[in-house]
């Protein structure tokens, strides 16, 4: 496996392909798994951003595919997550309506127990162009299970305590989270990038320190930010070294290494 980047024990980036270095990634040895696989959205239409139109188009990564290719993309990288996952890990997949329908089908036919389908609220999105249908301000992180009759980790205490701590109330699956600020964009962009705050609240929410924690489109890094945060394991795989660079230098941050 082509290891772009390591620190200790603790932090692991890899260049290359996902299904590739998934073959060397020992099965049943993965606490969590986060995932935001491609929407597949780069179809050459039109957003806006920072209140000018914009295409979608993001990379070749992103291309638009048939219905069908998606699925059985989807069905295949979750089939290798799922050998991955501890007896009782548990797995977060992020999408919009592009793609989530799919992965949502994909872990009930591979018998994942869905626990959550969480709602992340974007609070301030761009407007709708067209204004021929609302605004899309919210994203769907599907949170699951590998097995049906496994104890999974919910740190629900903690969960409660950060809901509001001023009436200690249940977390609720809405969660109003900003997108990326501009500090967390400071040693370069990723396009679909996470804000650090809903990497956290996953990370802490189902992982004991030390934990094991992957994330196989890891993108600018963020997974491996919150990782070094709560001082848990992070193995993260991209096939871009522009972005991994990016993913390098906030986990150094993170870590305060100079």
């Amino acid at each position: 496996m082509p290891i772009f980047y390591k620190y200790k024990n603790q932090i692991k980036l890899h260049d290359g392909d996902s299904f590739d270095v998934l073959k060397g990634i020992k099965n049943n040895s993965v606490d969590l798994i986060f995932a935001d696989p491609p929407y597949f959205l780069s179809s050459s239409g039109i957003t806006c951003k920072s209140g000018r139109m914009k295409s979608v188009n993001k990379a070749d990564w992103d291309k638009t595919l048939k219905i069908n290719e998606i699925h059985e993309f989807n069905f295949r990288w979750i089939t290798e997550c799922k050998k991955k996952l501890k007896d009782n890990g548990t797995i977060f997949i992020s999408g919009t309506y592009h793609n989530i329908y799919s992965v949502g089908f994909c872990l009930q036919q591979l018998d994942f127990k869905i626990l959550n389908d969480i709602a992340w609220f974007k609070v301030n999105p761009p407007p709708n162009l067209s204004c021929r249908y609302f605004t899309h301000a919210t994203e769907t992180i599907i949170w699951a299970k590998k097995n049906i009759k496994a104890k999974h980790k919910f740190n629900y205490q903690a969960m409660r305590s950060i809901n509001d701590p001023a009436v200690n109330k249940q977390m609720l699956s809405l969660w109003k989270i900003t997108p990326p600020k501009k500090i967390e964009k400071k040693y370069g962009k990723h396009p679909t990038q996470k804000p650090i705050a809903l990497l956290n609240r996953i990370v802490e929410s189902s992982t004991d320190e030390d934990d094991l924690v992957l994330d196989l489109f890891c993108g600018s890094g963020t997974t491996g930010v919150a990782c070094a945060n709560y001082n848990r394991r992070f193995i993260g795989i991209d096939n871009n070294k522009e972005y991994l660079e990016v993913a390098k230098l906030r986990i150094r941050d993170a870590l305060n290494i100079k």
